[in-house]
Parts: C-alpha cells; sequence; structure tokens
C-alpha cells in the first residue's frame, strides 16, 4: 500500500516517530532530505538486518520520483515485511506540494 505526500508530511509536522527510509543514492541524499534513514537501495540487501524488529511495524520508503522505492518495497515484501508503503512521486512530489 503506498502513503501520499499529503498525508506523510502531515504525518511528520506532526513530529510522528516514522520508520521512514530514503533509498537514494549518498549525493542526492545530502542535497536533500526529509529527514529519513538513509539507506541506498543497493545496499538494502545487505543490510536489511538492520530492519529486525519492523517486520509487522509500518515502514514507508521514498526515493527521488517512486521507482526505486517501489523496488526496495518489493524486497522488503519479499523478506517478510508485512506493511511496507511506498511514498508516492517521491520527494519531487513532496516539494511539489
Amino acid at each position: 500500500m503506498d502513503i501520499s505526500v499529503s498525508e506523510l508530511k502531515e504525518r511528520l509536522e506532526k513530529g510522528e516517530k516514522l520508520n521512514f527510509f530514503d533509498v537514494r543514492e549518498p549525493n542526492e541524499y545530502a542535497e536533500d532530505n526529509l529527514g529519513a534513514t538513509l539507506i541506498p537501495l543497493g545496499e538494502l540487501p545487505y543490510r536489511i538486518d538492520e530492519l529486525d524488529g519492523l517486520q509487522d511495524e509500518e515502514v514507508i520508503v521514498h526515493c527521488r520520483s517512486g521507482a526505486r522505492s517501489g523496488r526496495a518495497q518489493q524486497l522488503l515484501e519479499e523478506n517478510g515485511f508485512n506493511n511496507v508503503r511506498n511514498v508516492t512521486g517521491g520527494i519531487l512530489a513532496y516539494r511539489a506540494l
């Protein structure tokens, strides 16, 4: 299930504690980020143990436009994560709000 940028923005502004991950590259993250934890998509398969314990919790993933985070969502679901939400449109859509 995906999450809209407006829902995400509302929840971030409320200061909600989210399991929120950015799967872009470090240079993209350095330029602009939403405060998510950076785990580049290419590293995710090797760092999945860092998310241990979140299998039944909501996990939100985002990238630039939604494509890489869609792949991250699929990878996490294949590894037993039950509530992974992809940010529709990614950071581009978020910044366009």
